[in-house]
């Protein structure tokens, strides 16, 4: 069974400040926790409703369907959850194109953003201190298991973007058509916040505004869905190379 003060421990990481603090964090369903087994993420405790859904060297929990319902952050518990230690990741340059992210908020946007980073190939986003935890347990089921192959970044983003080389590219209305430009195999990509873009101290930086034209009729369509936007970028910059 689960003791209390696991269930009390397990809930609040799902605040930031909890998972800080205790240098912990929550991942749920058979492929996302083996994932991040396999990427060798310190496995702390491991709850199942069911036998043989891991391997017998990880010691898991058996508990009922009703306990799991008590520490599990989705709206329709799974099978299993596990507790992981945060991985420590220290700071490194990167070879091709990397994804940077200004304040994006939502846990789905930054899940599937960091799925398409491992679709594409892009071994490294980096983030402004703002965008929404990585380990934020809707950010870590979106990820479907990509987060245990993707290195994700919190740096004051205006500061790392002034001491790069590379080109970088912001997405706006009213950049070059991203289908009529040459795309470098290197630079940085840069997204911004789902309401208001890319900020202005961060745009100062950009050196080349790209954009996605519309094609409809009525062209009344304000925006894409950030996560959408990024995936037609970054297959054109793959497609490109």
């Amino acid at each position: 069974m689960v003791s209390k003060n696991q269930i009390k421990l397990i809930n609040s990481l799902q605040q930031k400040k909890y998972r800080k603090l205790h240098n912990l964090f929550i991942a749920e369903g058979k492929k996302v926790i083996q994932e991040l087994i396999d990427a060798n993420f310190s496995l702390e405790h491991l709850f199942v409703t069911k036998t043989n859904l891991f391997d017998k060297k990880h010691t898991a929990t058996l508990i009922l369907d009703s306990e799991l319902k008590k520490i599990s952050a989705l709206t329709s518990a799974n099978d299993c959850l596990a507790v992981f230690k945060i991985k420590e990741y220290s700071s490194s340059t990167n070879s091709g194109l990397e994804l940077a992210l200004d304040n994006i908020k939502d846990p789905g946007n930054m899940g599937t953003i960091i799925r398409l980073c491992d679709w594409f190939g892009i071994s490294k986003i980096v983030c402004s201190e703002e965008t929404v935890d990585m380990y934020n347990p809707k950010v870590v089921q979106a990820t479907m298991g990509s987060l245990a192959r993707v290195q994700v970044e919190y740096t004051n983003l205006a500061n790392y973007l002034k001491t790069t080389d590379l080109e970088i590219f912001g997405t706006f209305m009213e950049g070059e058509n991203i289908y009529k430009k040459e795309l470098p195999a290197n630079g940085i990509l840069v997204m911004g916040n789902e309401a208001n873009g890319i900020s202005l101290e961060i745009e100062n930086l950009v050196t080349q505004k790209i954009s996605i034209p519309r094609f409809g009729n009525l062209q009344q369509t304000e925006s894409l869905n950030v996560a959408t936007a990024s995936a037609i970028f970054l297959s054109e910059f793959k497609r490109s190379k």
